[in-house]
């Protein structure tokens, strides 16, 4: 008889759920979830911070930067507040610790710095957590 391993289903090891509430996201809602909210960032940035999509990088400048500090400012303010950003709320998703507590303040600070780096995003692990994630302790959930 072998011992359970990260190949019965992601989060496993994390004591999760295989699937339903509680159960690691799936790759669709975070996409989902990453596309309202990079949409969302860019209808500000345009609306409040004079963005302009079509701009040459040479004309527009530092705000060219505008949407990825919207999303990161989204993240950063929404996750302790409501257990997530806009996006994952509307995807049924919500971020905790690992161990299944509330995140704090500095986990959604150092998982969103990292999540703007995107690199740390695209490299998962068994348990389909990104390195932004296990760097700051946290896990992405179905609600």
């Amino acid at each position: 008889m072998t011992s359970p391993s990260h190949a019965d289903h992601p989060g496993a090891s994390l004591g999760l759920p295989a699937e339903g509430p509680g159960s690691i996201a799936r790759l669709g809602r975070r996409i989902i979830g990453l596309v309202i909210d990079y949409t969302a960032a860019t209808i500000i940035a345009t609306a409040f911070f004079g963005y302009d999509q079509f701009a040459l990088p040479e004309e527009a400048g530092l705000t060219l930067f505008a949407p990825m500090m919207v999303f990161a400012v989204l993240h950063i303010v929404f996750i302790p507040m409501l257990g997530g950003s806009p996006g994952h709320r509307i995807a049924g998703l919500r971020l905790v610790r690992a161990d299944g507590a509330w995140t704090g303040i500095w986990r959604p600070i150092v998982r969103t710095i990292l999540l703007v780096v995107v690199i740390p995003a695209v490299v998962w692990d068994a348990d389909r957590r990104g390195l932004h994630d296990r760097v700051a302790g946290t896990v992405l959930v179905r609600r």
